[in-house]
């Protein structure tokens, strides 16, 4: 039975570093800070965890800005550059690549990524 944290689903067979990436948000970098914070082995599984552990985790992620919130403010962001027009918000209103990718390669993608934002 997969364990729910904060809304997100967490399948128990997952080891807890790569369980967490499940949250948009948490890499692989973060996750592993999280493990070693609260002692948390590396071959350590969803399942395994008690439910201190779990509430634990649970506590810390509430302090991040992760999911809904960090959506929010990364449109935000993006809606701030093309209100003021500099470069980068120019980019995101063309549907250009933002990051110097080349752009004849990239355009397609970049249109299709960039335009998630702003729907």
């Amino acid at each position: 039975m997969p364990v729910l944290l904060l809304g997100v689903s967490l399948p128990d067979k997952k080891l807890v570093r790569i369980a967490l990436t499940y949250f948009y948000g948490i890499g692989h970098k973060t996750a592993q800070k999280l493990c070693s914070k609260f002692s948390i082995h590396d071959t350590c599984k969803i399942s395994d965890l008690t439910e201190s552990q779990l509430n634990a985790i649970s506590l810390e992620l509430n302090n991040m800005t992760i999911e809904s919130d960090l959506r929010r403010q990364v449109r935000n962001n993006i809606l701030h550059h093309r209100a003021i027009g500099n470069y980068k918000g120019k980019r995101h209103a063309m549907g250009y690549p933002v990051r110097g990718q080349r752009t004849s390669t990239n355009a397609k993608t970049a249109r299709k990524l960039n335009g998630k934002w702003l729907k």
